[in-house]
């Protein structure tokens, strides 16, 4: 009876403990959670969240995703926060600032790291010196850009520029161009949107009191900025941006950008490296800085605008008959 106890007492043993292994490799081979909001749909997020995807699957992690987009709704955001805290996600991504933010706010107790992808102004923001967040930055050189503007247009009294009241980044655009422009002695005339539905009026609306219409990298008016384009090609206004990425396929006459894609990679990068144990308050805030030009030379002959050599050297690409010529 004792040696047959014995026995049972050893078979339970190593029924445990293969139990354990089995549970312990399971786990092992269990996926990670990573869930991405976007803010809405266009041609800059979309890459950017394509390149994060494509870093991710080059490092060889296991992961699965759930993408998200807000379709340029802040309220949105928020709720697509809560999704992924509902759904267990063991990090999140946010791509433009409102899904950052509502990321941020739904896991501020710091459970899931947050990784933001291109926040103009993460400060702004409230995102910096925050022990779980850390991401990329498009801050836009807008002080060289009117520059620019200067040297395209030098008869420039006035710029306009729509902005996303309801968005920081939109904001801090707006108040970085205001402070370059009194600088400079232009005038610059605003007009606040809360959504995309709302630019084509707004640009309308200003089109006649302004030389230019200059936008940055607020997402909810770079999303329709072929209306915008519409608006000033017909009576002479150039339309110049901070994101080539949306340019193609518009009107705008120039833009100075970064390489969404390429943000993208750096975005995936570091979401790779908090998985791998880094800490996101050391990580913290990243600069894009992959900048390139766009130049749209069927604008500029509609508009009366001899581009500089020096520029179109510089260019990365110049569209002329609707067709890259760099590309060639």
């Amino acid at each position: 009876m004792k040696k047959l106890l014995a026995v049972l007492l050893v078979m339970f043993a190593l029924t445990s403990l293969f139990a354990q292994g089995a549970k312990t490799e399971t786990a092992v081979d269990e996926p990670i959670k990573i869930g991405i909001s976007q803010l809405l749909a266009h041609p800059a997020l979309d890459a950017i969240a394509q390149g994060i995807l494509d870093y991710m699957d080059e490092t060889g992690i296991n992961y699965t995703y759930d993408l998200q987009i807000a379709n340029g709704e802040v309220s949105t955001c928020a709720s697509i926060a809560q999704l992924f805290k509902s759904n267990g996600m063991d990090y999140v991504v946010g791509i433009a600032t409102p899904s950052a933010q509502a990321l941020a706010n739904t896991f501020s107790d710091g459970s899931v790291p947050v990784i933001y992808a291109t926040v103009t102004d993460p400060v702004a923001a409230g995102l910096d010196n925050l022990d779980y967040v850390c991401g990329t930055t498009d801050q836009p050189p807008i002080a060289a850009h009117l520059e620019l503007i200067k040297t395209l247009v030098p008869s420039v009294k006035s710029v306009g520029m729509i902005y996303t009241s309801i968005e920081a980044n939109g904001i801090a655009l707006m108040e970085t161009m205001k402070a370059a422009c009194e600088a400079s002695s232009i005038q610059i005339v605003t007009q606040a949107v809360n959504n995309s539905a709302e630019v084509r009026a707004a640009a309308q609306s200003i089109i006649d009191r302004v030389d230019v219409i200059y936008e940055g990298t607020d997402n909810t008016v770079i999303s329709a900025i072929n209306g915008v384009a519409e608006v000033g090609l017909p009576v002479g206004v150039p339309v110049i941006t901070a994101d080539t990425t949306s340019s193609f396929g518009t009107d705008v006459l120039l833009s100075g950008g970064f390489n969404y894609y390429n943000a993208g990679l750096q975005t995936g990068r570091m979401l790779s490296d908090v998985i791998n144990g880094s800490s996101p308050k050391e990580l913290g805030m990243e600069y894009v800085t992959d900048e390139e030009i766009y130049i749209n030379l069927d604008s500029a002959k509609a508009l009366g605008i001899t581009i500089p050599q020096n520029i179109l050297d510089n260019a990365v690409y110049v569209i002329e008959n609707g067709v890259d010529i760099k590309a060639k």
